[in-house]
């Protein structure tokens, strides 16, 4: 049975702005010095835009939020095996505006912005397990 050509369009939209938001993140991090703050906001949206992909995919629909333990729960409830790699999640969501402004907020460390990434990876090599081959990503 063939896909829902909208739906795998759709899906492979979020998953390729997924990927960017990791080549983004993992980019920053080469800067001198390394952007640990652009590199943690791409590491959230990486992971938010995957999440929906993988409920576009699903057709669930889903908020507009930025919160990856609503998203997550939505997730896992459809896909349980998932629930190992997103697990821990949630600290992540703050990333999506903690450093987008001026403030008091302490700047990450390189070695938390590159365990992130690892993290990261792994969600979206997850996810798209998770999504029949809908095309190129």
């Amino acid at each position: 049975m063939q896909p829902d050509p909208i739906r795998a369009e759709e899906t492979l939209a979020c998953m390729k702005k997924s990927r960017k938001d990791l080549w983004r993140a993992e980019s920053v991090l080469t800067f001198d010095p390394p952007d640990t703050e652009d590199c943690l906001f791409h590491c959230q949206q990486a992971v938010e835009k995957s999440l929906k992909a993988f409920l576009v995919w699903r057709d669930q629909p889903f908020r507009r939020t930025h919160d990856l333990v609503e998203l997550t729960r939505q997730c896992v409830d459809l896909e349980p095996t998932l629930g190992d790699v997103m697990s821990g999640l949630g600290p992540l969501t703050s990333f999506a505006w903690e450093f987008r402004y001026p403030g008091e907020t302490e700047l990450p460390t390189v070695e938390m912005a590159r365990g992130w990434t690892v993290r990261v990876r792994g969600v979206l090599e997850a996810v798209e397990r998770t999504i029949p081959p809908v095309g190129p990503v």
